[in-house]
């Protein structure tokens, strides 16, 4: 996606304003969600051994950051979901009851726009659920809750900051819609403009069935088949209107059992996977059933704050062009 420039941009917070401002979101959301998700804070890894099985391969085309110790390869994390299972078994999570944790991530070749930069800050949490759980109106549920956990934080950063409700929504009411429900309402475009058309209908959305295939033959997007079940997963987009566009907050899901995972991984043709660590104790039953996701922190701070660029809220590498484009058009990258 190339850079996105909004006429007549301009931020109502300084740089300095801005600092305190993510502060602020980060440590009200995190108590919000923690609140209403009955979560508890937990240390995680910033790397993992790649023979582990416990990295995320993600849409299945990125390449993690990489080296040597000990004799292994070790890989800079994607993501978390598989080692929150491992964490909540070992931690003896009770049902309805998990963990969240700052994940910090490089994901050296990621396109970088507007949206996406090759830091990734998310929030990873995870919840242990009873296998009765497993259904699409305990996922509702469970998204209905992380968007009121948004819009307290709101609330709370527009008392700090007045200027912060700028064409935000002050509504949290989800529309959910299925991946396919969304194909056949816009078959010609793709995944992204329809995602771009459904928030200009409602300002919060939740597709839901996201990594199978649809009747067009391709998936609404790629999902890494052995950590989300894809008949019970999702992501969330909200109206961005600074670039008159959606931006997602989060991707989610009720974790794979075993029945699903080994159908996914058949799917994926990625049977040999079963051999891993992680993939033999899910397989054999030995791992608590759970729901998770990761939660943007800088998308985050760009949907409240209403930031046009990403490197308004977080210290990362832009090339020299971005840079002296966004600068001439009032986006401040820190």
């Amino acid at each position: 996606m190339a850079l996105m420039i909004p006429e007549g941009y301009s931020s109502f917070l300084t740089l300095r304003q801005t600092q305190k401002a993510v502060k602020i979101i980060k440590d009200v959301f995190e108590i919000e969600l923690s609140k209403l998700l009955n979560l508890e804070r937990v240390s995680a890894p910033l790397f993992v051994y790649k023979d582990s099985g416990l990295n995320d391969d993600l849409n299945g085309t990125e390449t993690p950051v990489s080296f040597e110790f000990d004799g292994r390869r070790a890989e800079i994390v994607h993501s978390l979901a598989k080692w929150k299972r491992y964490a909540l078994k070992k931690y003896g999570f009770e049902p309805h009851r998990g963990i969240y944790a700052d994940m910090n991530a490089i994901r050296a070749d990621e396109e970088v726009d507007n949206f996406h930069s090759i830091y990734v800050d998310q929030w990873d949490w995870e919840v242990v659920i009873n296998r009765e759980d497993r259904n699409i109106d305990f996922l509702k549920e469970t998204v209905r809750k992380i968007v009121c956990a948004i819009h307290d934080t709101w609330e709370i950063l527009n008392k700090t900051y007045s200027k912060a409700q700028t064409s935000f929504t002050h509504d949290n009411d989800v529309f959910f819609i299925y991946s396919q429900e969304l194909e056949d309402m816009y078959p010609s475009l793709t995944p992204k403009e329809r995602e771009n058309e459904i928030t200009k209908l409602h300002p919060i959305v939740f597709i839901m069935q996201i990594g199978g295939k649809l009747k067009s033959g391709k998936p609404h997007d790629g999902r890494a088949p052995d950590y989300d079940d894809w008949q019970l997963n999702g992501d969330l987009i909200y109206r961005f209107e600074p670039l008159d566009t959606s931006i997602e907050i989060m991707s989610m899901g009720i974790r794979v059992d075993e029945k699903s995972m080994e159908s996914q991984l058949r799917e994926a043709g990625a049977e040999a996977r079963k051999e891993l660590p992680f993939h033999k104790e899910l397989l054999s039953g030995n791992m608590p059933l759970t729901v998770g996701g990761g939660i943007g922190q800088s998308r985050l701070c760009m949907l409240l704050l209403q930031k046009a660029h990403i490197g308004e809220v977080q210290v990362s590498l832009w090339p020299d062009e971005m840079r002296a484009e966004c600068e001439k058009n009032n986006m401040k990258l820190l």
